[in-house]
């Protein structure tokens, strides 16, 4: 949790993507941030959390379907969304909040 809340705590926007190896719409989601961190480069910062294997996170952030979605500014959840989101909404999220 100290880790995490160290990653999530950054001057720049964070995404953490809540997700379960045994989730199908998990494994569809993982191209999509591929992509989006390949357009956005060094503005980005993506984060796995595998649910299953962070019980202890997920129940901090009330994580109750996969894949879910958080961005984080500077330690605050900013928006957050369950379900797969296309790469260019990802996209312009992150400049949103830049």
């Amino acid at each position: 949790m100290e880790k995490f809340n160290a990653l999530i705590n950054s001057d720049k926007p964070v995404l953490v993507d809540f997700f379960a190896e045994w989730c199908g719409p998990c494994k569809t989601m993982a191209p999509i941030l591929k992509e989006a961190k390949s357009s956005l480069g060094d503005d980005a910062t993506i984060i796995k959390v595998d649910v299953d294997k962070n019980q202890q996170v997920a129940a901090a952030y009330q994580i109750r379907s996969v894949p879910t979605l958080l961005l984080f500014k500077k330690g605050k959840v900013v928006w957050k969304q369950s379900g797969v989101v296309p790469a260019n909404e990802l996209i312009l999220l992150f400049k949103q909040y830049k």
